[in-house]
């Protein structure tokens, strides 16, 4: 039989992604409402381990809904990968009375939370919460639209610049193992090749698609490199290549790095947040753990942790036939 629980801890865990806040404020605004104790774990699993805990209420989340990051904090905690700091996590939840907790964040997050629940039989639930957009159970994670509009405002800049002096750009997006970030942006923002993970297209495709591009008339050209492209090495090594092979650009790189994972979230997201946190404490107070709340076809679903840490997601194929078709 299920343990009745009575407080309900939430924490950010790994890279910050925008709408982390509002995830946060919707847990905490779900136990108000439903009459549960909810406590603020700081710095993720470091701070579990630490006992760096603080009861929030539904004033403790006030104007949150918008900001980006997560006011809560996020740490990489090595400790938490051994037993013994799991179990210092767990005496730091039982001594403040801790029954359950939800965790925002990646599959790394996720795989310590199964670790967690498998070892002491503790109440887990899991919300995506990364940009990257790569965990199974979930059409959309939490700032994954903020992401991409962040990368498209920034891509629509840098083509100004691109026209204004018959430039060839390289823009490196965030996606070491997946191109959904790249994919979407590109396809947003009229890129003229996006080059990610799944489809190693060759340097050769590459140097015929920017010849197109220059014989159809164009004088300057974006493309969108995933960071775990497998082209080239880098995108600074795509920037020589090109130039010593097609000498009529004049080529620049542009790594958008960390940027992505800052600024407002969009309405997107603080709505998905928002949707997932009433769902993660109402899954709690049903006796369900071990599962991620996700959305499909516009329905909160739940996944157990098991499944949506598998694998990666699958890139969208009939996305990268649109995009195919709109760079002829």
């Amino acid at each position: 039989m299920a343990k009745e629980i009575k407080k309900i801890a939430v924490f950010t865990s790994g890279g910050d992604s925008p709408g982390m806040n509002a995830g946060i404020r919707s847990v905490v605004r779900a136990c108000a409402y439903l009459k549960i104790e909810c406590v603020g774990i700081y710095r993720g699993y470091q701070g579990m381990i630490e006992g760096d805990f603080a009861p929030m209420d539904a004033r403790s989340v006030n104007n949150i809904i918008n900001k980006g990051g997560t006011i809560l904090k996020s740490a990489r905690c090595e400790e938490f990968r051994t037993a013994e700091g799991r179990k210092k996590a767990h005496d730091q939840l039982v001594n403040a009375g801790i029954d359950a907790f939800v965790v925002i964040g990646g599959n790394g997050s996720f795989t310590g939370a199964l670790l967690f629940n498998e070892e002491y039989n503790f109440p887990v639930m899991g919300m995506p919460g990364t940009i990257d957009n790569d965990i199974l159970g979930t059409t959309y994670t939490i700032g994954f639209d903020t992401a991409i509009n962040t990368v498209v405002e920034a891509i629509d800049k840098i083509r100004d610049t691109a026209s204004s002096h018959n430039r060839l750009f390289f823009v490196e997006v965030m996606g070491r193992d997946v191109g959904h970030i790249a994919l979407n942006s590109g396809v947003g923002a009229g890129a003229e090749e996006i080059l990610i993970p799944e489809q190693n297209l060759g340097l050769e495709r590459l140097l015929e698609s920017l010849k197109r591009s220059k014989k159809s008339g164009k004088s300057s050209s974006i493309v969108i490199v995933a960071e775990g492209d497998k082209t080239g090495k880098n995108v600074f090594e795509l920037k020589e290549y090109v130039e010593e092979h097609l000498p009529i650009y004049d080529v620049r790189v542009s790594v958008l790095g960390h940027m992505q994972r800052g600024g407002n979230p969009t309405c997107f997201d603080r709505v998905l947040a928002s949707r997932m946190g009433v769902k993660a404490v109402e899954s709690l107070l049903e006796g369900k753990s071990n599962y991620m709340v996700g959305i499909r076809d516009n329905n909160l679903i739940l996944t157990p942790i098991a499944e949506a840490i598998k694998a990666h997601t699958d890139i969208d194929e009939e996305l990268i036939r649109v995009s195919d078709i709109m760079t002829t």
